[in-house]
């Protein structure tokens, strides 16, 4: 359903942390998503997809790693990150918009590849500082689909099970320039991309794409503040309770738990997500 026009910027802080080896960051939709399909993937057999089991105890950890708290059976971790053995690994993506650290490297290297305004100017999503890629085209998709699914391929490489790209829903940040068609194709070439690897993907948000979940390979979802915009039942349907929820303050968290807790795995985090340790920690679960 459509997000209210007037809803305020709670969600959660990107991760902004550099990544290892000096690797900036670069390193009708029917329509659309029949034409997609995987970009630079192996010839070989896709390995075997496992997707997340419903109601496996969650953490999400995207502002930083720390050894998750006892009884947490998966965890989201930002790609630069390392996954935690024994547990299911979800690898945070930011895929349809670029990190505020990472925006000299778009502009060197691919500043066509960066959603623009009239004027030239990057098209930015003001609440969190981060410029939003242009999926509006078919070669640009493709483009983009190979620098994304390097990235995914780290993600396999590192040993995680899952990734789930964040900002699908960007182009309701697009003033009018990106359609929910374009992101929705884009997102089938990185769903291709994550299953050639071997990885579960995720859908990150945005119920109205839950209708197309199928036909752009989505397997399980994360849904930040469901429990706010009474959405959480929508997302535990559609996927048969395999949703990580995440909610921002104790009013939501407490909605969210009543709705799907009893099923769907809930979790409390602080809006920064930041480690443990660190002050305004925040980590609860239904």
């Amino acid at each position: 359903m459509p997000q209210p026009a007037a809803r305020p910027p709670l969600r959660r802080k990107r991760a902004l942390a550099a990544l290892a080896g000096g690797i900036v960051v670069a390193a009708g939709a029917g329509l659309l998503l029949s034409h997609a399909s995987a970009t630079d993937s192996p010839d070989k057999a896709a390995p075997k997809v496992v997707p997340p089991t419903a109601n496996a105890a969650f953490d999400y950890q995207i502002g930083g790693a720390y050894t998750p708290p006892a009884g947490v059976e998966a965890v989201s971790r930002d790609r630069g990150a390392r996954p935690v053995e024994g547990l299911y690994n979800v690898c945070y993506v930011n895929a349809f918009q670029a990190q505020p650290d990472a925006l000299g490297w778009w502009e060197k290297n691919d500043p066509d590849l960066l959603l623009r305004d009239a004027d030239g100017d990057p098209v930015n999503d003001e609440a969190w500082g981060e410029a939003l890629l242009d999926t509006s085209t078919a070669a640009k998709r493709t483009r983009l689909a190979k620098i994304v699914g390097e990235w995914i391929d780290g993600c396999a490489d590192s040993g995680f099970q899952a990734v789930e790209p964040d900002n699908l829903d960007s182009y309701e940040r697009s003033d009018g320039l990106l359609t929910r068609a374009q992101n929705a194709a884009f997102a089938k070439l990185l769903a291709d991309r994550a299953h050639a690897a071997g990885l579960a993907i995720g859908q990150k948000n945005t119920t109205d794409l839950l209708g197309q979940r199928k036909e752009i390979g989505f397997d399980f979802a994360v849904a930040e503040e469901c429990g706010r915009y009474d959405e959480c039942a929508d997302y535990a349907s559609a996927y048969d309770d395999r949703v990580f929820v995440v909610e921002y303050t104790a009013g939501d968290f407490k909605e969210a738990c009543s709705s799907v807790g009893a099923k769907v795995s809930v979790v409390r985090r602080d809006l920064d997500v930041v480690p443990a340790g660190r002050p305004g920690y925040v980590f609860r679960a239904c």
